[in-house]
């Protein structure tokens, strides 16, 4: 019992001595130094924004074809007698070569008919002249006559009232006075009719001139002849073959252009005639449609979809913009030309622009100054920027439009900040950075801003 009483008066003992000594040590000891905490500095690469010259382009698909296609058919009937030897797919023939032609012996009759009745009725026309020429000289007679005849009469009367002469005579001269009257009535009558007979013979000569020239016009049209330089496409007759009216007979592709139906997405069109013009035009009006297109100056360069060594291109000049959108493709059509496809032609470099070739059409604005950046520098909208107190500022920036890897940058952003183009994580505003100038990239960005397009398509 002893024992165990001074076990519990001893344990608390020792307890309390422990926490004493405890407590002394900690008050003792010499107080922690405490730290302020910084994240690390982030090193960075930046670039200046600044207003470089900036070439918007855009990229379009289409099949090339003829600017002039012509699909000659017949316009009179008969059986072919003659097709120009080369007159065969995919040859080449000139300006004017006579390629096919019909047999003309029933036009030529026709011809010589037409030719036969005009000889005829000038002929008449000739005799009316001609006797209406001597009937004024009758006329002119009879009343020469006339009028002796007449100053005779009078005589006779002096005398009759004097009674010289007998009633006898006096009524022979009064009749041959009026015999002489009715011939001239008789002449004025007869050449008044000549006038008419004239203006109806003149009006038959205007009908066989007429006829005659339809008959040559006819004979002509038997002969076909080629009305600008071509490649021949589809022949759809042979020799000998009989063809009735508006029978195909061949197709020709001019040689001089071709045309392409670019499509091209709509969003990609906007960027292209921004700014470019501003005022308004009335395009209803072809004058003012033309001076839109010349106030767009797009510029097109076409190269050949699936040439990876890109070596074949022309250039194009834009037509005419689509009249419509298609709402399936929400495409555009661009209408670009292409003169003198066949020209510099190099085997398996440069080939001629063929029909149903499938192209790429580049279009370009001129350039203007923007201010452009990578693509990479934007995040979510937003760019980073090294502060003057090389402190991350986080910036949201107005977007005009985005080409391939680069932005145009409405606001936002002024000329002379620094951007960091390197990715910063944790993105903090305020993280101290040490920015690093990417001059290299600075330069490569204005090539690419440019764009590597030429104005001659070579």
């Amino acid at each position: 019992m002893e024992k165990f009483m001074k076990k519990a008066v001893v344990l608390p003992l020792i307890f309390i001595i422990a926490l004493l000594v405890v407590i002394i040590a900690v008050k003792s000891r010499p107080a922690i130094e405490h730290k302020d905490l910084q994240f690390p500095t982030k090193t960075v690469e930046v670039i200046t924004a600044k207003k470089i010259p900036f070439r918007a382009r855009a990229m379009g698909y289409g099949n090339v074809e003829p600017a002039i296609l012509l699909k000659a058919r017949t316009e009179i009937s008969g059986k072919i007698s003659y097709i120009h030897p080369d007159l065969k797919k995919g040859a080449s023939l000139a300006k004017d070569t006579v390629v096919l032609r019909i047999e003309p012996t029933t036009f030529e009759f026709s011809r010589d008919q037409s030719k036969a009745g005009l000889t005829s009725v000038q002929s008449s026309l000739k005799q009316l002249e001609i006797e209406e020429a001597s009937a004024k000289r009758s006329l002119d007679i009879a009343r020469k006559n006339l009028d002796i005849s007449q100053k005779e009469l009078d005589r006779f009367r002096i005398l009759w009232d004097k009674r010289v002469i007998t009633r006898s005579k006096m009524d022979a001269e009064e009749q041959k006075v009026l015999q002489l009257s009715q011939q001239v009535e008789e002449l004025e009558g007869k050449l008044a009719t000549y006038a008419s007979r004239k203006s109806a013979t003149q009006a038959q000569i205007k009908k066989s001139k007429t006829q005659l020239a339809q008959s040559q016009d006819t004979l002509g049209r038997t002969e076909i002849t080629l009305p600008f330089d071509a490649r021949i496409g589809t022949v759809s007759v042979e020799k000998g073959e009989f063809v009735a009216v508006s029978n195909l007979l061949f197709e020709a592709l001019g040689t001089q252009a071709v045309e392409i139906n670019a499509q091209l997405p709509v969003t990609q069109f906007s960027p292209l005639i921004a700014g470019l013009g501003k005022e308004s035009v009335n395009l209803q009006r072809p004058e003012d449609l033309q001076i839109a297109f010349s106030q767009m100056q797009i510029g097109a360069n076409v190269s050949l979809v699936g040439d990876t060594r890109n070596t074949a291109k022309w250039s194009g000049e834009l037509l005419r913009i689509g009249e419509s959108i298609d709402p399936t493709r929400d495409t555009i059509s661009l209408v670009v030309a292409v003169n003198n496809p066949y020209e510099n032609i190099i085997p398996g470099k440069r080939p001629p622009l063929l029909k149903g070739m499938y192209v790429a059409v580049e279009f370009y604005a001129p350039a203007r100054e923007m201010i452009v950046l990578p693509r990479k520098a934007l995040h979510q909208g937003r760019v980073y920027v090294a502060g003057t107190d090389d402190k991350l500022q986080i910036r949201p920036v107005n977007i005009l439009y985005k080409q391939e890897q680069l932005i145009v940058i409405g606001d936002g952003i002024k000329a002379g900040e620094k951007i960091i183009i390197t990715d910063v994580i944790p993105v903090i505003e305020g993280l101290p950075i040490t920015p690093l100038p990417a001059s290299e990239y600075e330069k490569q960005l204005a090539i690419d801003a440019l764009g590597n397009v030429t104005e001659n398509g070579e």
